[in-house]
């Protein structure tokens, strides 16, 4: 059987999605291809992407990066999870924490048994039973893979870090590992007459780029995948309507924080992510509930320091592409789709692309199975994430503004009804296949906002009210003890990954 194997793979567009796409691909297939980057300086980044899941260190394993030295380089600090502040409503505050919220016994997880003690009078928190929320509120952190003898994981980070920074470190990085960078700004893509392939790319001032496999990198603009080839767009703003955010940078404060926050406000929802040298600010709003200038005004009387810049306006479309892999293109980062950074999916869906096109990277017959299932695993992934970010809108119970009433309001895709009124009535969490985020994700927005279950499982009763007293104290006790043990954020930082000199 014949084989046409690829040889050349053109990126256009650099940024974070660029350039993890041209590192992770000379890592892992340099030795077999061509590998050129297209971009120009005069195109500016959308550099919003600060915060991180704890897939990122997959990334770092990959390319063989020590997580010290990327710290330093991107003026980098920890995440044990995200604050949400009056989301349920005006005063409540939760984490969305990484890692364990307590442990299963038996047959059963922890709900249970928490719903349980709940009922027989005990007023504990959730999130007396999580590590990460424990050392986040106390600004603590260290690596500690188990959590004492209670079974459970021990703290489980992302990332924050500057995202400029991080694609010079990752530019550099696949520079050094054989990727060529050619400035220019693109001007026209070629097709070839008898498929509609893309033949090559024509740069201003006459330069041609031939190349096999073509990734869009170029951001919103989306030159390869929609300009040339006509994709379409899905629109998602009938469920998430928020469609722009201010950015701005401010002083530092101490002390340094290991979590993200996100402030609920009056028409949409405000970012804080602290780094080294600086805290990423953000309000992401809907246009249709306020105006550029309030939202503006809001953004800066909420800072925490000085602003270090003037803030940056950015407008986008919630949604995705109908095809991520049309033809021999397949689009990346901004240019395949964008839901707004309220649970830090951005760079996670770069790297889980990068992922998927490795896995089913194709010869040049470009077999239309390898596009098709490209396209299904995909289009999975952005909806169930969707469902989960439609979530935190739609369970409020705030009353304060249209635009919080409208979200309650709205209907809803139907799975995550579905999702929502089975976790109601069992205390149930179905996760469909490799859905992203976890039973534990879910089960700390739900509980957050106050979408509670009626029931819990009878099996629960196996355990006399004293055993489960025992149980509950023995992982609070541990988690004190440890929390107790770690040393600051800032101390942390400080001793294995204080910022380094500008690359």
């Amino acid at each position: 059987m014949g084989h046409d194997p690829i040889r050349k793979v053109v990126i256009v567009g650099g940024g974070t999605a660029g350039w993890m796409a041209a590192a992770v691909l000379a890592r892992t297939m340099g030795h077999v291809l061509d590998i050129e980057l297209l971009e120009s300086d005069q195109i500016g980044t959308v550099g919003v992407g600060e915060a991180t899941i704890p897939q990122i260190r997959l990334l770092l394993a990959v390319l063989g990066t020590d997580e010290h030295e990327f710290l330093g380089q991107t003026n980098g600090t920890i995440k044990l999870g995200i604050q949400f502040n009056d989301w349920g409503k005006i005063g409540d505050s939760y984490m969305h924490a990484f890692g364990d919220v307590g442990r299963s016994l038996g047959m059963l997880t922890f709900l249970p048994y928490w719903l349980k003690a709940r009922a027989t009078g005990d007023n504990s928190s959730l999130w007396d039973y999580s590590f990460n929320y424990k050392a986040a509120i106390a600004n603590r952190y260290a690596h500690l893979q188990r959590l004492g003898d209670t079974g459970m994981a021990g703290l489980v980070p992302a990332y924050h870090f500057d995202a400029t920074r991080v694609a010079g470190y990752l530019r550099q990085y696949a520079s050094k590992h054989g990727v060529k960078r050619t400035e220019g700004m693109v001007i026209d893509t070629a097709l070839r007459g008898s498929d509609g392939f893309i033949e090559s790319i024509s740069l201003e001032g006459g330069k041609q780029v031939d190349g096999d496999l073509f990734i869009d990198c170029s951001g919103f603009r989306g030159l390869l995948i929609e300009d040339a080839l006509q994709t379409g767009y899905e629109d998602w703003t009938h469920w998430l309507p928020c469609d722009r955010a201010i950015a701005v940078a401010c002083e530092p404060l101490e002390p340094l924080q290991p979590y993200t926050r996100s402030n609920a406000c009056v028409a949409g929802w405000q970012w804080r992510i602290p780094l080294q040298n600086r805290i990423g600010n953000g309000y992401v709003y809907c246009s249709q509930y306020i105006s550029d200038d309030e939202a503006r005004a809001s953004l800066i009387q909420n800072l925490d320091g000085e602003p270090l810049a003037d803030p940056g306006l950015i407008k986008f479309t919630p949604g995705r592409r109908k095809k991520f892999w049309n033809r021999n293109c397949v689009a990346l980062g901004l240019a395949s789709g964008f839901m707004e950074p309220l649970e830090s999916t951005s760079i996670h869906l770069i790297q889980s692309g990068i992922d998927r096109l490795i896995r089913m990277f194709p010869d040049k017959s470009f077999s239309p199975h390898n596009a098709d299932e490209f396209n299904r695993q995909s289009t999975f992934e952005f909806e169930s994430i969707r469902d989960f970010i439609i979530l935190h809108y739609h369970a409020n119970e705030r009353i304060d503004s249209p635009f919080w009433i409208d979200r309650r309001e709205m209907s809803v895709p139907e799975k995550l009804t579905r999702k929502m009124e089975l976790f109601r009535n069992s205390g149930q969490i179905h996760r469909d296949g490799e859905e992203l985020f976890t039973e534990l994700a879910w089960l700390q927005v739900m509980i957050g906002q106050r979408v509670f279950p009626r029931h819990y499982h009878p099996m629960a009763e196996k355990i006399s009210k004293q055993q489960l007293e025992q149980f509950l104290a023995h992982i609070k006790k541990t988690i004190v003890q440890e929390v107790g043990c770690l040393p600051s954020h800032r101390d942390f930082i400080n001793k294995n990954c204080a910022a380094r000199a500008r690359m």
